[in-house]
């Protein structure tokens, strides 16, 4: 099986001098590029730990272009830590468990294991919610996608991070490069700490799990945004992602356990 094709193009117009973060690089890239200019000038980023990269942009537009080369056969995630399973049982800012336990334990209370838990709630936002574009905005969390039924890949995963944590299963949120996915973006899916390993569960259905390219990972939304205003003022008015499986597409029934490297 040949690499796995990954890369995303950013423009910004920056009104005023901005500082930015920016989360788009992949996890363990065989090869990489990014690119970032403002002007016909190059403008330097430095690497911060977590696949960060920081930057001052200058006013005008700002392009970032990034790409990579992602094998086949990538490193596993490291096991489940105390720590990470402290952090993935917390309320967050998107993920409000500790307002969503009441619902949680009547719906999903009482099954077998945490795995039937799991499948059991992923299968539930599946069916439940219906998929629009733009139809949340970057205050939505988790209860609000709940009353109003409908929501994109980051709400689903907020969702099922939530009750999961609401029911004691540790549960975070990878974004991701997602071969497959149509119409192409940033994927956002959720996963979950059981026996000793993270496994990953995309309610939306819309990509196989097994070709998703981590580039992010963090208790919701706010901690794997592609792109953070530290200060200044811009705006996004361009964004193109693309990601291209390195075979065949695999099937996913999205009822198995795996693995996100």
């Amino acid at each position: 099986m040949n690499n796995s094709q990954v890369g995303s193009t950013l423009v910004f117009d920056v009104t005023e001098p901005a500082e930015i973060v920016l989360r788009i690089a992949a996890v363990d890239p065989v090869t990489e590029s990014l690119l970032i200019s403002s002007g016909g000038r190059a403008v330097e980023a430095v690497e911060l730990p977590g696949r960060q990269h920081y930057l001052r942009a200058p006013e005008g537009r700002l392009t970032v272009t990034y790409s990579a080369e992602v094998p086949p056969t990538r490193p596993r995630s490291p096991d489940v830590t105390e720590l990470d399973r402290i952090v993935a049982l917390r309320p967050s800012r998107y993920c409000p468990s500790d307002r969503m336990a009441g619902f949680a334990g009547t719906m999903f209370g009482g099954l077998p294991d945490p795995a039937s838990t799991v499948r059991a709630i992923r299968d539930w936002v599946h069916d439940h919610l219906s998929y629009e574009p733009g139809s949340s905005g970057p205050t939505t969390d988790a209860a609000d996608t709940l009353l109003d039924g409908r929501g994109v890949c980051r709400d689903y995963a907020h969702l099922v991070t939530t009750l999961c944590r609401a029911l004691n299963v540790p549960a975070r949120v990878a974004a991701v490069y997602a071969p497959g996915l149509s119409p192409m973006d940033f994927h956002l899916v959720a996963e979950t700490a059981l026996d000793g390993r993270w496994r990953v569960w995309d309610a939306t259905g819309l990509a196989p799990r097994q070709s998703l390219i981590r580039i992010a990972t963090g208790r919701d939304a706010a901690d794997t945004a592609l792109a953070t205003t530290l200060s200044g003022w811009l705006t996004m008015p361009e964004l193109l992602i693309t990601a291209v499986a390195g075979g065949d597409l695999p099937i996913d029934d999205h009822t198995g356990l795996v693995e996100l490297a």
